[in-house]
């Protein structure tokens, strides 16, 4: 399951903790929508307010789509940032790094927490995250 494959359900552009808290209702709400389970509705959903939050705090802002499927059924979110870019992903990805003060499980926990994790990025070019969740 790909963002491309969805249909698009929502756009938020991402620029403050408010938006995190839009991206998050979003995806609650789709995932309801299509009869998932509130473990799986928590999951993701802390996955995708984690990816959201890195875009505010160190994207610079940005913008994350949401994307419905059908079969399998299923929500999965494109959220790109203009950011500096991210360049030793291997080392964000592992737990305990952390940039900002924090504990450290941020994009490794967001992949955990997902059926799917893609990211693009480079120094100097932004950052794209692609996740999904199935039903």
């Amino acid at each position: 399951m790909t963002a491309q494959e969805g249909q698009p359900a929502g756009r938020i552009a991402l620029r403050s903790d408010r938006d995190v808290a839009r991206a998050r209702r979003a995806v609650a709400r789709a995932m309801e929508d299509l009869g998932a389970r509130a473990i799986r509705r928590t999951r993701f959903v802390t996955a995708v307010s984690e990816i959201a939050r890195n875009a505010v705090v160190h994207g610079g802002g940005g913008e994350m789509t949401v994307f419905v499927h059908g079969d399998p059924p299923g929500v999965s979110i494109c959220c790109q940032d203009k950011g500096p870019g991210i360049e030793n992903i291997k080392l964000a990805m592992s737990d305990g790094f952390t940039t900002a003060g924090g504990l450290g499980h941020g994009l490794g926990g967001a992949r955990r927490l997902a059926d799917s994790f893609e990211i693009e990025t480079a120094p100097g070019a932004g950052t794209t995250i692609r996740m999904a969740a199935q039903l």
